[in-house]
């Protein structure tokens, strides 16, 4: 029996056009119609991926429905270990009709962005789908450690007191302070006291750090033993030595003031007198670490001891900071010690030597002399926080300590910020 060529597929009984959403459904006589498409679609996801966050799977994983039916609420969770997640989340490979919202939960190290993924079903299988987060800030809390220190005061003449170092005040090592990014936080870094000679005695107590909410004091002057000009010891951060040969003007100048703590300073030690004894030598300005010793018949105070901080190093003690300066005398025998060899040595007449500076950036004390003395060492603010941030604004020094920068500010006033 010969074959029939089967002819080409027609369809019948349609009329216009369908809406979104329907399909051509067959009557089952060759007829065709526009209708609901009945037929259901699976969506189902892969782990979310992207800026290194720990995702969890989206639940529920796969489901199932109808084209333009509601998409059933599922969610997933990222989260970050140590790290604080900020800003809003860009979410790319969301199938057509499914939208996401975002809420951030806690605030700190280890909160938890949760993403709500809703809508309607789309037109097709959207199956393992990849979804890939980015746009988000993911970084360290910013917690901050400080170390901040006032200039060291001038020395004083004609047997003069050495001066006291600045104020010292430090976090690093304890609770660190936690503060906000885009946010200013002033800057301070104060000079070092001026220096003085036998003809004026004017020299002149340090000038006060500062960082946020936390103030160094400047450093005390140390007496003149006699002459014109400045006659007591100052006070500070670190109090100025007293001066030698005449009596009223050997008291010290006290340390810690205004009062802090833990203490920022210690006093100065005492000049010795009597009035017109050519013996007679100034005390020594109060360091950090403790007070200046008090001068002695032809010898003058050693100035008080600095601290170590490590705030700028990954290991070990760091350098010294904040000595007092050494007293002054008539007979260089036994001129005065700056304290940890940052503070300024003593000055004498016999030979000539002129009073030391304190030590740049180290709020120490100058020395104390007989003809000219020693000016104030300037002071620094140094600040160590996570890597990842950066500082902009007042113009400091950074580099990189293990997980951590640090930023040292060595002159001037203004505001910085984190970033």
């Amino acid at each position: 029996m010969a074959q029939t060529k089967p002819k080409a597929a027609q369809f019948y009984g349609v009329s216009g056009n369908g809406t979104a959403g329907q399909v051509l459904i067959s009557d089952g006589n060759g007829g065709m119609s526009w209708g609901a498409n009945t037929e259901n679609y699976t969506v189902s996801w892969a782990t979310p991926t992207g800026q290194s966050l720990t995702y969890t799977q989206p639940n529920p994983q796969s489901s199932s429905g109808g084209p333009g039916s509601a998409f059933p609420t599922t969610t997933f969770t990222a989260t970050k270990s140590g790290e604080e997640i900020s800003g809003t989340a860009t979410i790319a490979g969301l199938p057509t009709g499914i939208t996401a919202n975002q809420s951030l939960s806690g605030t700190g190290v280890d909160n938890v962005l949760t993403v709500t993924l809703t809508g309607v079903f789309p037109g097709a299988d959207s199956l393992n789908t990849a979804l890939t987060i980015s746009g988000l800030t993911v970084a360290p809390p910013l917690t901050v450690s400080y170390l901040v220190v006032a200039g060291g005061g001038g020395g004083g003449v004609d047997f003069g007191g050495g001066a006291g170092a600045g104020g010292y005040r430090t976090n690093y090592g304890g609770t660190a302070l936690s503060l906000n990014v885009a946010t200013n936080y002033n800057v301070t870094v104060g000079a070092g006291g001026s220096s003085a000679n036998i003809s004026s005695g004017t020299q002149t107590n340090g000038n006060n750090s500062i960082f946020y909410n936390i103030t160094s004091t400047g450093g005390g002057t140390g007496s003149n033993g006699s002459g014109a000009g400045q006659v007591t010891a100052g006070s500070g951060g670190s109090g100025g030595g007293g001066g030698g040969y005449s009596t009223p003007r050997n008291a010290s100048g006290a340390g810690n003031s205004p009062s802090t703590t833990p203490s920022q300073g210690n006093s100065g030690g005492n000049g010795f007198g009597p009035a017109g004894n050519l013996q007679s030598g100034g005390g020594g300005g109060g360091g950090a670490g403790a007070v200046g010793s008090s001068g002695s018949n032809n010898a003058g105070g050693n100035g008080g001891s600095g601290l170590t901080n490590a705030i700028t190093v990954a290991s070990g003690t760091g350098p010294y900071y904040a000595g007092g300066g050494g007293g002054g005398v008539y007979d260089s025998s036994s001129t005065g010690v700056g304290g940890s060899s940052v503070g300024g040595n003593g000055g004498s007449s016999i030979p000539s030597i002129v009073g030391g500076n304190g030590t740049t950036n180290t709020g120490s004390g100058g020395g104390g002399g007989y003809g000219d003395s020693g000016s104030g060492g300037s002071g620094v603010v140094i600040l160590r926080y996570p890597s990842g941030y950066i500082i902009s604004g007042l113009s400091g020094t950074t580099t990189t300590v293990g997980t951590d920068e640090v930023t040292t500010f060595t002159a001037g006033t203004g505001n910085i910020q984190f970033n």
